[in-house]
């Protein structure tokens, strides 16, 4: 028998073997993708927070502004807390202070990746936003 009939089916068999593994590959890139985006969308809300609360005129409308708009944010990005934690700070809310939202959005993999994984993920992210200095005080 010659050499080519002994290879004969070799690239069938090469296929069914690095199919699955490719397939495996890709998902997993998309995994990642997806955990990278929720990551952005979390910073996003946090970022858009802090500046909600740093246009208010008091501490406590700028807690509850900041609250509502991460909730908006991460609600418009399609992103769907198990468990959301929006911790402000306005210990320097004064013209020329700051305001520093931090934000703990706790995920579910298999919602996030749409491939079924298992478990969950807290991605956090924090900003501050600077509270003009030339407004009035409240």
């Amino acid at each position: 028998m010659s050499g080519a009939g002994r290879d004969a089916g070799a690239a069938a068999v090469e296929t069914v073997l690095l199919v699955p593994v490719l397939v495996v590959m890709l998902l997993f890139v998309v995994f990642v993708g997806r955990v990278g985006t929720v990551t952005q969308d979390v910073y996003a809300a946090s970022r858009d927070a802090a500046r909600a609360a740093s246009l208010r005129d008091g501490p406590d409308a700028a807690t509850a502004d900041a609250r509502s708009s991460a909730e908006a944010t991460l609600l418009e990005r399609g992103v769907a807390c198990a468990g959301l934690d929006v911790q402000v700070d306005t210990s320097r809310f004064e013209p020329g202070g700051a305001v520093r939202v931090d934000v703990a959005c706790t995920v579910s993999l298999a919602d996030v990746s749409r491939l079924g994984v298992p478990g969950s993920k807290t991605v956090a992210a924090h900003s501050v936003s600077v509270i003009d200095r030339y407004r009035s005080r409240p």
